[in-house]
């Protein structure tokens, strides 16, 4: 499969460390990717969607339990389970901002509009934004 194009996508930070991510992360992508095309087209794609979900639940629980003290798991659960649906919630955010851009699909404003602006990327409804400025300023 090709490699992802968002905007994040192109130097990759693990949002913990801020550190870049290794080139065995894409490898990885890439081969789960290839499974759940394969599985979706004999399963479709909203059921496998809903089994990926499930399945990265379930992995992510049993990352939690085995790295967290036990004395500590219940204390942590909830910072755990923000974290992960924030860092969820961003990388659905960049996908969508990505995937519509490379569609020529407008997937409305982005919750990393501002971040966005700041690091100078023009993506989606900031890119057409700033075409329309400068077509006004030119009247």
């Amino acid at each position: 499969m090709a490699d992802e194009t968002t905007p994040q996508a192109q130097n990759p930070v693990d949002p913990q460390t801020g550190t870049p991510f290794p080139p065995q992360f894409f490898e990885c992508v890439n081969e789960y990717l290839e499974l759940t095309h394969k599985q979706s087209q004999k399963y479709g794609e909203k059921n496998i969607s809903l089994a990926a979900l499930f399945a990265s639940a379930r992995f992510n629980a049993h990352v939690y339990l085995t790295s967290v003290k036990p004395i500590a798991a219940a204390e942590e659960r909830v910072p755990f389970l923000d974290y992960m649906t924030t860092m969820y919630r961003r990388m659905l955010n960049e996908h969508l901002d990505g995937m519509g851009e490379e569609r020529g699909i407008d997937v409305g404003d982005s919750e990393l509009a501002e971040e966005y602006k700041a690091a100078g990327v023009k993506i989606g409804r900031l890119k057409n934004a700033d075409t329309a400025t400068a077509a006004a300023a030119n009247e």
